[in-house]
């Protein structure tokens, strides 16, 4: 028999603001044991030594992290240019250098490149899996892949800094799965000069902003506390890229249960992926379906 985890049965969204030099997964840790919580998990990774948003979702919330990870994330980060790494950021060793310096003009043309549906390479130290292995322990061993280049969306790419001749920094707006780190690697190719990461941080990921974010000193400050529970924010944050329809009182066991229901919907398309709620609390995400709505996620608490 599965032993039974344990902890507090809490739900909803609590936004990091994730320093530099520790992983996601030691965030998601640290905020577990703060909180007492039976359950939780982040919705996006970021690279160690990146800072800013990380939310970290409590109980039925992790049920909405798919919402969360498909939904657009902004990032600013600093490009040292003039260098290629072997991990494409500051982390690795400089594997080629150019005296090549762009000016403004030129990386404003060549960010034009990156914007839109593009195909990206994933950096050959990350977490794609390769034969069942996660690409950067093979990059750890020596061996270098052929990694088969992924769609991405970029809303957006600036921009909107230039320190020195050395450094540009960069703001990108874009969808799921991208890697900073291979815009950044890329754009240098395409301006002939190479470039990495030296600095990356998310300033928001959908409805998640840096400055809602608390710090680790503050979740130190406030562990086992009702103040850190005030920080939580509610389960249907992460449900606001859905359009919400309401159920009717009768509806909410049915839906619970994994049935079809009767829900009330105003402008909400045949097959549509909706969120049901009632008394502001959401019941199940399914398909809207000629007046009933078809759950494929129930949330109980």
């Amino acid at each position: 028999m599965a032993r039974k985890r344990k902890g507090r049965d809490i739900s909803g969204w609590l936004v990091v603001d994730k320093p530099a030099g520790i992983t996601s997964t030691a965030v998601v840790n640290k905020v577990r044991w703060a909180l007492d919580a039976k359950k939780a998990g982040h919705a996006g990774t970021l690279d160690p030594d990146a800072t800013g948003v990380l939310a970290v979702a409590l109980g039925e919330a992790t049920k909405t992290v798919p919402y969360i990870t498909d939904a657009l994330k902004s990032y600013v980060f600093t490009a040292r240019l003039g260098q290629a790494t072997n991990t494409d950021d500051a982390e690795g060793e400089v594997i080629a250098e150019s005296p090549i310096r762009p000016d403004d003009a030129a990386i404003k043309a060549a960010l034009g490149g990156f914007v839109g549906d593009i195909m990206q390479v994933p950096p050959q130290f990350s977490a794609v899996k390769v034969d069942g292995e996660r690409a950067y322990k093979k990059a750890r061993d020596g061996e270098e892949m052929a990694l088969a280049a992924r769609p991405l969306w970029v809303e957006e790419l600036l921009l909107i800094d230039r320190p020195d001749e050395d450094h540009v920094v960069l703001e990108m707006t874009c969808g799921k799965g991208g890697y900073v780190r291979a815009i950044a690697r890329d754009l240098g190719e395409a301006l002939g000069c190479f470039a990495h990461v030296e600095s990356l941080r998310r300033v928001w990921s959908g409805p998640f902003q840096a400055d809602q974010g608390l710090s680790l000193e503050q979740i130190d400050a406030s562990a086992k506390t009702p103040d850190l529970d005030a920080h939580i924010q509610p389960l249907e944050v992460g449900l606001n890229e859905l359009p919400e329809v309401r159920c009717l009182a009768e509806s909410v066991a049915k839906l619970r249960n994994g049935n079809p229901a009767p829900v009330i919907a105003s402008g909400v398309d045949y097959g549509e992926e909706v969120w049901a709620s009632f008394d502001g609390q959401a019941i199940a995400v399914g398909s809207y379906r000629g007046g009933e709505l078809h759950p494929s996620r129930v949330f109980v608490r």
